[in-house]
């Protein structure tokens, strides 16, 4: 039976498709793998070779590497012999040995196959590896005997390599003609969100509608599905927005996105009101000038007045004796931080619970407003605004209208608020200039990328994606120039 593969032909390195034994190299390189098998003295001759292919498996490649076994039952054992660094080694031998639990995931489950038939998302036991349920080690009519070599670069694995071909020899068990090939589909994946801490994203940008489409972008992608009263959402938890200028858009802009601009500036002109309609359980206005006794957008300004660095002006909407018990009209707004920062007054606004795609927007240019009339009578000039929101979410059944808003994400180019890098070489080393304007805070030498990497890490240099692979293709384009004798010129 001729070895033939059904995934990741290019990446396996065939040896002899009639051989019986196929080598994992795990995270190591086939081909340094290979010239450890031929320093052991191992025939890797393609007409009389009993290895019939090498192949890597890092974190991933498991469903597929089943498949092909299952395709190709002639492989009577599988060689592991590489770098363990994702715990693959133990997966592939606890799927033989232990089998396949149930492994129901929020994150991913698996597509039903165009026959009707449903895939179950399974855990291989002793394990964290989710896998589809088509597979299992009862498939096997004979299953492939693992045998562990070792890392490739230990001399004790030259060792073992020899000695396991001086005493092997092929297995008595079925004939290769009483094994069938066996095609088992591989199911798509259906995500439900993509992986991240739910608790951890920050958004900050220039403009608030800019802010309100990267945030429902980030919601889109990486929001826990939750069910509440209120039905199904995708929710994160403790979002932070940073709008740096929070100025009122041009009204076209706002138009566009289903904006209208007159009812934005009666929305702000009715959060500085303080009174309470009889139709009303509550309202911000009434909650930030009345509801206490105290005109708390009043009280702050008065602090502020008398000393601008005051940390004090810190206004609550929330009130406990109340809204612990109430069944209705609990504020989703709780509290306002006002703070002089960099000459500017900042304002922190804190909610409970938002709506990402109803209500985030004009939640926002009300706050805009509460900020500019106090900003203005504590004369200081409006600075950024901040938005913690303890729980945000979007309605699963507006998921479309929220991936219309995001529309296409063009690539951009952002300033990295860190600095910035300027790298060269010198005196058989990669210099490392960290710099804000003209000034160079802190300079980084070494011959190596990688320890460059880790110094720039540690000291938190760098906040921006895009700017941490830019520098990372630099550095290794400074490394290989360095190790080549050529010039560097930084991109």
């Amino acid at each position: 039976m001729e070895f033939i593969p059904l995934f990741f032909q290019e990446k396996l390195s065939l040896i002899n498709p009639h051989g019986s034994i196929g080598v994992v190299t795990l995270w190591s390189k086939v081909d340094y793998v290979q010239q450890r098998f031929r320093q052991a003295g191992v025939n890797l001759d393609p007409q009389t070779s009993p290895i019939a292919l090498f192949g890597t498996l890092y974190g991933n490649g498991l469903r597929e590497l089943l498949r092909n076994l299952l395709y190709n039952p002639q492989i009577q054992v599988l060689l592991i012999c590489g770098r363990n660094r994702s715990g693959s080694r133990e997966e592939l031998e606890k799927f033989f040995d232990q089998g396949l639990e149930s492994g129901d995931s929020k994150l991913v489950s698996y597509q039903a196959l165009p026959s009707g038939e449903a895939v179950q998302t399974c855990r291989i036991r002793g394990t964290g590896r989710l896998i589809d349920s088509l597979v299992r080690p009862q498939h096997f009519g004979a299953p492939p005997q693992l045998q562990w070599l070792g890392e490739p670069q230990e001399p004790a694995t030259l060792e073992r390599i020899a000695q396991f071909f001086a005493t092997w020899k092929p297995s008595p068990g079925p004939s290769v003609n009483e094994l069938p090939r066996q095609a088992i589909p591989l199911p798509q994946v259906a995500i439900s969100h993509f992986p991240s801490n739910p608790r951890a994203h920050t958004v900050v940008r220039e403009s608030p509608l800019a802010a309100w489409k990267e945030l429902l972008y980030i919601i889109s992608r990486f929001g826990q599905p939750v069910t509440l009263k209120k039905g199904e959402r995708l929710e994160l938890s403790n979002l932070k927005v940073v709008v740096e200028q929070p100025t009122f858009e041009p009204e076209a802009t706002l138009q566009a996105h289903n904006f209208d601009p007159e009812q934005l500036r009666h929305y702000q002109a009715g959060i500085l009101q303080g009174e309470k309609e009889a139709d009303e359980t509550y309202n911000y206005g009434h909650r930030l000038r009345q509801y206490f006794g105290l005109d708390g957008l009043q009280a702050g300004i008065q602090r502020l007045q008398a000393d601008p660095e005051d940390r004090k002006a810190y206004v609550v909407l929330w009130d406990n004796r109340r809204d612990l018990e109430a069944p209705e009209g609990h504020p989703c707004l709780v509290s306002l931080f006002f703070r002089r920062f960099e000459e500017k007054l900042t304002l922190t606004a804190t909610f409970r619970t938002h709506n990402a795609l109803d209500a985030w927007l004009i939640n926002l240019y009300g706050l805009m407003a509460i900020q500019q009339y106090v900003a203005q009578a504590a004369a200081l000039p409006p600075g950024a605004i901040t938005v913690i929101s303890h729980s945000i979410s979007i309605d699963r059944r507006e998921l479309d209208r929220a991936l219309e808003v995001i529309g296409h994400r063009p690539f951009e180019i952002r300033q990295d608020p860190c600095g910035y890098f300027r790298i060269s070489l010198d005196q058989g080393e990669i210099v490392v200039e960290h710099r804000w304007g003209d000034v160079t805070l802190k300079t980084y030498r070494s011959d190596k990328a990688r320890q460059l990497q880790h110094r720039l890490a540690r000291d938190l240099a760098l906040s921006d994606l895009n700017h941490a692979l830019y520098l990372g293709r630099q550095l290794a384009r400074a490394e290989q120039c360095l190790e080549d004798g050529q010039e560097f010129i930084q991109e």
